[in-house]
């Protein structure tokens, strides 16, 4: 039986592996493209360049800076004018956020899940801030889908079941 933050560490690395093969190998048309162009966030879709350079800056926000107590480097409006010259430089920033993850994660003990954490305007316990990291992947993994869904005109990557999900955990 895996502990509690090991099935938390399986959840966030399972997500963000699918965005980050959401990417993976795709040209900067399609990164940079949105379904619904416009100005402001209410307005526009946002591109798979965005949604993947704003997954990696909110896990990087939730793991090191509030759970990990690490110094403020996050630039969220930077997130979303991200424009990719091609899909290294998002799956290279994915692979750094995946390793601090890591390290921030493994410094925990099973005590620090029942602690809270300061976030700029208030505490938060860790455990949400875990699972926040897991859902806000998976949404805008979701966006993702759908995005890439309308540029190639209805095809998908693979989306692994609920049954290849537990095997993964089981081997992982």
């Amino acid at each position: 039986m895996h502990s509690e933050l090991e099935n938390y560490r399986q959840r966030i690395d399972h997500q963000r592996r699918q965005v980050r093969e959401m990417v993976d190998g795709l040209p900067a048309e399609a990164l940079n493209w949105t379904p619904l162009p416009g100005e402001g966030q209410g307005d526009a879709t946002n591109s798979l360049a965005v949604l993947a350079a704003h997954v990696a800056g909110a896990e990087h926000f939730w793991m090191a800076e509030v759970v990990g107590g690490r110094p403020a480097t996050r630039d969220r409006d930077a997130e979303f004018a991200t424009r990719a010259a091609g899909s290294q430089e998002l799956t290279d920033r994915i692979d750094e956020v995946a390793a601090e993850t890591a390290e921030i994660l493994s410094s925990l003990g099973p005590a620090d899940l029942d602690g809270e954490r300061q976030a700029p305007d208030r505490k938060v316990p860790v455990r949400w801030c875990l699972l926040h990291v897991a859902a806000h992947t998976a949404l805008h993994l979701g966006h993702m889908q759908l995005t890439y869904q309308l540029w190639t005109g209805g095809k998908s990557k693979h989306t692994p079941s609920w049954p290849e999900i537990l095997k993964e955990g089981e081997s992982g």
